[in-house]
């Protein structure tokens, strides 16, 4: 499938796929949008503890490269675990502008590091961040109470409802720790019901930019 870079409102590129007409993030700011879902309304809840984080979505890493610049700024472990069935190829990672957008260029060999490690393996990108990606479909998904924190960060509902149905959301369900958190960009309602129906407690937040609302779920 053809996949091409453009550049998205706050200056931050993402991938867009013509046949799907779908983007790996949202056309109003990839960055403002990672920082919002997934930082804002999940990271910033653990409270600096050590943490296992999965990643549904891994893509053009930037939710993981957001999330270990975190680590860094507030000294926090983290084990991160991303699920990719569609990798981005080395060409494409080396047309991600994220570093410099981020004014992270100390860090640029850990977001290289992110993309050209091996698959299944676990990396140490620093002393307190690991990274581990599977090349994985969401429907093979078996862990166990692993996590405190799931991005999900798939395509959307109507491109592929598939990934958002109560099969999927009970996976997630199971894979979170107890008090575990869930955070996502979506707020659909059939996307609400399949993930009470997994068993979750959900609650609306206000959107990124371009965004009315998003969902947060929490395993109680």
């Amino acid at each position: 499938m053809k996949r091409e870079i453009i550049t998205t409102d706050d200056g931050s590129v993402t991938i867009y796929l013509p046949e799907m007409e779908e983007t790996y993030h949202s056309k109003f700011g990839a960055i403002q949008e990672a920082n919002h879902v997934f930082i804002q309304n999940g990271l910033a809840l653990t409270e600096g503890r050590p943490i296992a984080v999965l990643e549904m979505g891994f893509g053009t890493g930037l939710n993981a490269f957001i999330t270990f610049l975190e680590s860094v700024k507030n000294n926090q472990a983290i084990e991160y675990t991303g699920v990719e069935a569609y990798p981005v190829e080395p060409a494409e990672a080396a047309q991600l502008n994220y570093v410099n957008e981020l004014n992270a260029d100390a860090y640029r060999e850990q977001f290289s590091l992110m993309h050209t490690a091996g698959w299944d393996e676990a990396v140490a990108i620093n002393n307190n961040f690991s990274l581990i990606k599977r090349k994985q479909f969401f429907a093979d998904i078996n862990d166990v109470n692993k996590f405190d924190l799931i991005y999900f960060d798939a395509f959307g509902y109507p491109s592929q409802p598939e990934l958002w149905s109560e099969e999927i959301f009970k996976k997630m369900f199971a894979a979170l720790k107890k008090d575990g958190i869930l955070v996502t960009y979506a707020c659909r309602g059939v996307i609400k019901r399949a993930m009470q129906a997994a068993g979750f407690t959900t609650e609306k937040l206000p959107g990124a930019p371009g965004k009315r609302e998003m969902l947060r779920a929490r395993k109680s």
